[in-house]
């Protein structure tokens, strides 16, 4: 059960307004019809992620020295919340947001002067981060690929899925297995961090192959043979990489579910306009409580995931324990995101399937949520667990 915790606070109404409005003026660049064009060709959108980066947003997590702006990832996740809630799809580059919950955290001095500052002025990429894998899916400590010492490096063989942005990237953080999960005392042990360099792995030992899907994600599968990662790359002790990547993992989970509540945002807002402009029957169909309720509903559940969420932030910021908010944030905020979807749809009827209104591509983008980076059933395993205490159902 949650424990008494002190001197966290969460803060209430539209904080950092002026990172809001900033961002804002950005994502109305970029409207629906780009979007349309990026989802019809599965192309990415390299116009969006450029002027994030020349404003300086993908670098808010990293520290001033490192050229960054060090804010709170709660910052962070209101960047993510309003370009959802203006229509856009921050998916195409919020990993190098949460993998700074594993690099800024674990990383050494030197890994850390090296890479962040060129991260940070847009020079690299960091928007890779694998660790699924075909086999073992989100049963990360039964994953198959082999990182192997020797030397001064590592060689690295197996295979990753669901890696997105992958064609896109420059940096990859990668899990992989140091020692065999039969040698070790828990099945946490034997796993280690990497951070690969992309431009010089490609053909050398690391092929990235497309993997189309519903949506417009640039996901994609990589396949190890023999690659070469120096052993300077490791971040976090070698064989402890699971504590390591579970900072990411938390840090992820929070950021997603803030685009979560933007596509919720977004969806509502559409809704009930939509449902206040429609006439059918000679009255606007909002004035029927079947359309109304939904709508509203979808605003009391985001609402409340809202608070679930900030406070997830603030315990993340605060270095304390954040696996279960972190977790019950993501599950009530892609619910959320996902009833509201469902009711834009419903309210939006036969033109909810029309392109030109961005329902439907939307209405497929929010669905992701409740699959990725867990899905439900694994949060509420989660819960039944190490909230709940009961018996581990696998």
């Amino acid at each position: 059960m949650s424990t008494r915790i002190e001197n966290v606070s969460v803060a209430l109404g539209e904080d950092y307004p002026e990172i809001r409005e900033s961002v804002q003026r950005i994502c109305a660049d970029f409207p629906g019809a780009y979007w349309r064009d990026m989802d019809a060709r599965e192309a990415y959108p390299t116009e969006f992620v450029r002027a994030m980066t020349e404003s300086g947003y993908l670098a808010v997590l990293i520290p001033e020295e490192y050229g960054g702006a060090g804010l709170p990832i709660r910052a962070a996740g209101v960047i993510l919340q309003e370009c959802h809630a203006m229509g856009c799809y921050a998916a195409a580059a919020h990993a190098q947001m949460y993998t700074m919950g594993t690099v800024l955290r674990h990383g050494s001095p030197e890994q850390k002067k090296k890479y962040l500052p060129r991260i940070a002025s847009g020079e690299l990429r960091l928007q890779a981060f694998g660790v699924t894998e075909p086999t073992t899916g989100t049963d990360t400590t039964k994953l198959k690929t082999r990182a192997i010492r020797k030397g001064d490096h590592y060689e690295i063989h197996g295979q990753k899925v669901w890696t997105s942005r992958a064609l896109h990237s420059d940096l990859m953080l990668l899990l992989a297995r140091t020692r065999p999960v039969e040698e070790c005392e828990k099945k946490t042990d034997g796993l280690s961090v990497f951070l690969v360099d992309m431009r010089e792995a490609k053909g050398a030992g690391m092929e990235i192959r497309p993997l189309p899907a519903m949506i417009n994600h640039n996901t994609t599968e990589i396949f190890f043979d023999g690659l070469k990662v120096p052993a300077e790359n490791m971040i976090g002790p070698e064989h402890k990489g699971f504590r390591c990547i579970l900072d990411g993992m938390n840090a992820e989970r929070i950021l997603v579910s803030h685009e979560s509540i933007g596509d919720a945002r977004w969806f509502i807002r559409t809704a009930s306009k939509y449902a206040s402009e429609r006439i059918v029957f000679d009255r606007p169909i909002g004035r029927n409580q079947g359309v109304q309720f939904p709508i509203a509903r979808a605003y009391a559940e985001t609402q409340g995931a809202d608070m679930m969420l900030r406070k997830a932030a603030a315990l993340f910021d605060a270095g304390l324990p954040c696996g279960e908010d972190a977790n019950v944030a993501k599950l009530l905020a892609s619910e959320a995101a996902w009833n509201a979807a469902e009711a834009c749809m419903q309210t939006h009827g036969g033109f909810g399937y029309a392109r030109e209104y961005d329902v439907e591509r939307r209405w497929r983008e929010c669905r992701i949520q409740r699959i990725a980076p867990v899905s439900t059933n694994m949060v509420l395993a989660y819960i039944a667990e190490h909230v709940l205490g009961m018996p581990r159902s696998y």
